[in-house]
């Protein structure tokens, strides 16, 4: 159980020391990500940033995701539930473009426009509060691969184990503080879990600013 987002983060950059984790960036995943990235990024000694991806949520229950797609609109599905549900294409490429704007008005909002930092060979590390479905977190993942990230790390402070060889597939390592065995929601292993505004979110990575001026 987590106090709040911040000692979350704290703790989950603890782990990653303990790890050997470097990094030369710290992408949240906004909005809840990015106090836990902000304790990351200050204990791994790097810049923080964010990566952003917006949820398909399946027919008749926009709550469970089928996949994300990406600020850079790349997308990752997850094939199994697709199939599962019978979800057909017209279906996903009607969502992946409705998504595709909510997720580039996350990139205006929170990076200018630029879907993703330039992170061609370096080391990043992509955070969130933790890990549900994993279909955000995976779409965020592959966007950085594809960006040239020479290694991609993802942490986060709580997911569900059935979870992670999902995460697998799409980081070299996934660092995770709890992984409960009764897992809920992500929501359920912190005392306190509000929801994080857009002004709130911003002084994070504002906090990133200052740390880099001269």
């Amino acid at each position: 159980m987590f106090t709040d987002r911040t000692e979350a983060g704290e703790r989950l950059g603890e782990r990653l020391r303990e790890a050997g984790i470097e990094a030369d960036v710290v992408l949240a995943i906004p909005r809840g990500g990015l106090p836990v990235g902000r304790a990351v990024a200050d204990a791994l000694g790097a810049p923080l940033d964010v990566a952003v991806a917006s949820k398909l949520g399946a027919p008749h229950n926009p709550e469970l995701a089928i996949g994300a797609v990406a600020g850079d609109g790349s997308l990752w599905l997850n094939d199994g539930m697709v199939e599962r549900l019978g979800v057909d294409d017209a279906y996903v490429d009607s969502e992946r473009e409705s998504e595709a704007e909510v997720a580039r008005e996350k990139v205006r909002d929170y990076r200018g426009g630029d879907p993703v930092p330039d992170v061609e060979g370096k080391r990043v590390v992509v955070v969130d509060d933790g890990v549900a479905t994993g279909a955000t977190a995976m779409a965020c993942l592959r966007m950085v691969r594809e960006g040239g990230a020479s290694r991609v790390i993802f942490g986060a402070p709580v997911a569900p184990a059935s979870a992670l060889s999902d995460l697998r597939t799409e980081a070299d390592e996934v660092v995770v503080v709890e992984t409960p065995e009764n897992f809920t929601a992500v929501g359920a292993h912190y005392r306190t879990f509000g929801q994080v505004k857009d002004e709130e979110a911003l002084t994070y990575l504002e906090s990133s600013e200052r740390g880099r001026r001269p």
